[in-house]
């Protein structure tokens, strides 16, 4: 399998780049991308059990691998909701799946959204971490409008090595996450 071209852009560009804007002295300071975690939550999969298959099937589609079905943690009478209840599923991306991923989302599926003009820059979590939230899963071209029975959004949570919040920023920049400006 050829290495995933996002990876070969981080390689060639943007370690050299992130390497003279902060000072590193050591390449495995420069930060990172670790792990891509892909989540969605489905509260309403308690009334209707078959929206969780739908879930499961356009992540593993998005993903490219199958995700875990995350399972209640405790019983909330309100939500008519009971502990071990299937409510949600989630995928973790490491490696040249987490690039190949990333490629995409930022090249062909972010700027499909409605009205685009960019993802927030505030969404750090201070520690180089960035999440952002997604309402609808039909941005991603390999999912078949006339199977999607429900709209589901999902959350993207990248984890980076970056210390700080302005690292993260700008390594997300340099591989091409489209920041309004």
């Amino acid at each position: 399998m050829a290495e995933a071209r996002l990876r070969n852009h981080y390689k060639n560009t943007v370690v050299p780049a992130l390497t003279k804007e902060f000072g590193y002295k050591n390449v495995m300071a420069v930060p990172k991308l670790e792990k891509v975690a892909i989540n969605i939550g489905l509260g309403e999969a308690t009334q209707n059990a078959k929206l969780m298959d739908g879930a499961v099937n356009e992540l593993t589609v998005i993903a490219g691998q199958k995700p875990v079905i995350t399972k209640a943690k405790k019983s909330i009478a309100a939500f008519k909701l009971r502990e071990g209840m299937p409510i949600g599923s989630m995928v973790t991306l490491r490696g040249d799946r987490m690039y190949e991923f990333l490629d995409r989302l930022m090249n062909v599926a972010l700027p499909r959204v409605r009205d685009f003009r960019g993802v927030s820059s505030k969404s750090f979590d201070g520690r180089g971490n960035y999440t952002l939230g997604v309402k609808d899963q039909l941005i991603f071209p390999e999912i078949d409008y006339n199977k999607v029975e429900k709209v589901k959004g999902m959350n993207i949570s990248i984890t980076t090595t970056a210390k700080t919040d302005a690292e993260g920023l700008a390594l997300l920049r340099q591989l091409g996450m489209p920041f309004r400006q």
